[in-house]
């Protein structure tokens, strides 16, 4: 079942690409959390979704928010994939695909892979509750960047 706006986001501790274990807990009372989950690396669509958060990251960081991404790759490919687009956040990895389930952002079947994230945004404030819910059957659909942004405002300014 997928979590709702309105609702505490699921908990989470997952292998970063920056070799640390990343928990959803650590970012309580900072500001808000950004946590995208993307199908594959190494792809088209998601090498230009995470470029696009690259390149407009400091739009994110300015606003005191902390930006994750996450898919079922290993965290030994995404460290790799990272460090080649050269990405000011880390990269999560859930190889075991718990928290995509948890958040309602798994495939059970794509196109004969078992098991693969879904495009999903999610924008978390600072006491661990969701504000803002996208996902998208659709694995070649972009997330709605400018609604990301603007959840993202809205969560910093409570």
């Amino acid at each position: 079942m997928a979590v709702e706006v309105g609702n505490p986001a699921p908990r989470f501790e997952l292998s970063s690409s920056w070799g640390e274990q990343v928990t959803l807990e650590e970012y309580r009372g900072q500001g808000p959390t950004v946590l995208l989950f993307f199908p594959l690396a190494f792809t088209p669509v998601c090498t230009n979704e995470l470029t696009t958060l690259r390149d407009e990251y400091e739009t994110y960081a300015q606003a005191g928010a902390r930006v994750l991404a996450a898919s079922v790759d290993s965290p030994f490919t995404l460290k790799f994939w990272a460090e080649h687009l050269e990405l000011p956040f880390p990269l999560l990895s859930d190889f075991n695909k718990e928290t995509a389930r948890a958040y309602g952002a798994l495939h059970e079947d794509l196109m004969g892979l078992k098991g693969v994230a879904k495009r999903a945004a999610f924008v978390i404030d600072r006491e661990g509750i969701l504000r803002y819910r996208w996902v998208s059957e659709d694995p070649g659909q972009l997330p709605p960047f400018d609604e990301i942004k603007k959840a993202v405002l809205e969560s910093a300014a409570t």
